[in-house]
């Protein structure tokens, strides 16, 4: 049947526990409690032609499909233990309102407890606008009839998260979760050419009872930019390719990606499509060689953590400043005229940005902090050593999603959050 123009494609995987065997010993099984694990995924490519979000310089919608996207989702625990839900999306990025109003259906549902939902997006810069995420990329408006499509998509796009999150709720089985860390490294600092870069990759599975993996988390801090501005073709880039392999790999798994601390980083090289597939064929190939090792276990039950603050901007633009910015040319006088009509409607631009802290820790064995929005990444020196690893995972609320395994104070992301319509971050 073929698909109506402006909607999401139904096709919906939910694979089972199928794939490679884990080496692991018997004490270590005797040792980890058997714990409810679900996993899904959902096609969630577009359609038809639809502007696709990343870059400024794109003026046309999408010219085809080059690999299809997905939304995917890892369900943790019971319903007695509070089930918590890790969603990854091909996307650029995430509205605060769609995270909510997920999280409202997932509460009505399923009686998923807010601080236990978390989304995360590739980042990829080959993916379908969303309603509200980034209004202000293209340096102008966005036609009606374009945006009309961009909202149709985004209400699917609510709805294809909703089916996935219960489909892997609906998947849970028993099962172990493990992890362990390699490296990979194409991501170079975009910023400085001696800039720091978290070339990490921890790589998180699910295994069942007899040591078959029904999924595989990896992550890597590095923008999905393989593909620049003049690509308009819809394509996961190198976090699309990375789980095409992993799931080719271990067949019958699930493979999710998810982005660390990045925002300085950049896939080198960079420009063509076959650089992504390369890059994808990396991530992939150092999880293969890790699957002949030993993972560590984890014993303990989740906990889960969230905090809404709010982080100050600088003080704000004079009327006469904004006036100055609105003659220059692209994104800056863009965004200056923007503002100047919100003032003279009397509308007041806001002095704040909302931001997002969640945990989500398993005893000892390991730590998940979620972060709103592009992170970079800074060096620290630690003169102690860490009793429990520590991934800071950022999510995004504006911005994208993105995930770090680190130790204690040891390497972090900054915490500067993007800057709200018409204001700048304080600094």
């Amino acid at each position: 049947m073929k698909a109506k123009p402006n909607q999401l494609r139904l096709s919906t995987s939910i694979l089972m526990g199928v794939g490679l065997a884990l080496l692991a010993s018997a004490s270590w099984a005797a040792e980890a409690p058997l714990v409810q694990l679900g996993v899904a995924k959902v096609d969630i490519t577009p359609a038809s032609p639809i502007r696709l979000t990343g870059y400024a310089s794109r003026r046309t919608e999408s010219e085809g499909v080059e690999q299809r996207l997905w939304a995917k989702a890892l369900a943790i625990g019971s319903d007695a233990d509070k089930p918590a839900l890790l969603l990854t999306v091909d996307n650029c990025g995430m509205t605060e309102a769609i995270t909510e109003e997920l999280a409202r259906r997932l509460a009505k549902k399923a009686r998923i407890e807010r601080e236990r939902l978390v989304i995360c997006v590739s980042h990829t810069h080959a993916g379908p606008c969303l309603t509200g995420w980034a209004p202000n990329i293209f340096a102008q408006d966005v036609p009606p009839e374009q945006q009309a499509t961009i909202d149709l998509y985004t209400r699917a796009m609510i709805d294809r998260l909703e089916q996935v999150a219960l489909a892997a709720l609906a998947n849970r089985q028993p099962g172990r979760l493990e992890w362990r860390q390699g490296t990979v490294g194409f991501a170079k600092n975009r910023r400085s050419q001696n800039g720091p870069v978290d070339q990490a990759l921890p790589v998180l599975r699910v295994v069942d009872p007899e040591g078959k993996v029904r999924a595989v988390v990896a992550n890597y801090a590095c923008h999905c930019t393989t593909l620049g501005g003049e690509f308009n073709r819809v394509c996961g880039d190198w976090a699309g390719y990375a789980q095409e392999a992993l799931e080719r790999d271990q067949s019958g798994a699930i493979g999710l990606i998810t982005i660390g601390c990045g925002a300085d980083a950049n896939p080198a090289p960079r420009g063509q499509l076959d650089h992504a597939k390369e890059h994808g064929e990396e991530i992939a190939g150092e999880a293969k060689r890790l699957s002949a090792h030993t993972f560590t276990p984890i014993r303990s039950k989740l906990s889960a953590h969230l905090k809404r603050i709010e982080l100050p901007f600088a003080p704000q633009f004079t009327h006469e400043q904004w006036e100055a910015r609105a003659t220059q040319a692209g994104i800056v006088g863009y965004h200056a005229k923007k503002n100047l009509a919100r003032l003279d409607r009397g509308e007041k631009l806001p002095e704040k940005l909302p931001y997002y802290v969640q945990s989500w820790t398993f005893g000892d064995d390991l730590a998940l902090v979620f972060l709103a929005g592009e992170r970079s990444l800074t060096r620290r020196a630690s003169g102690s050593a860490a009793t429990r690893t520590t991934c800071p995972v950022t999510f995004p609320r504006g911005g994208s999603s993105r995930k770090e395994v680190t130790k204690p104070r040891t390497l972090c992301g900054t915490t500067t959050g993007p800057p709200a319509l018409g204001s700048r971050p304080k600094t």
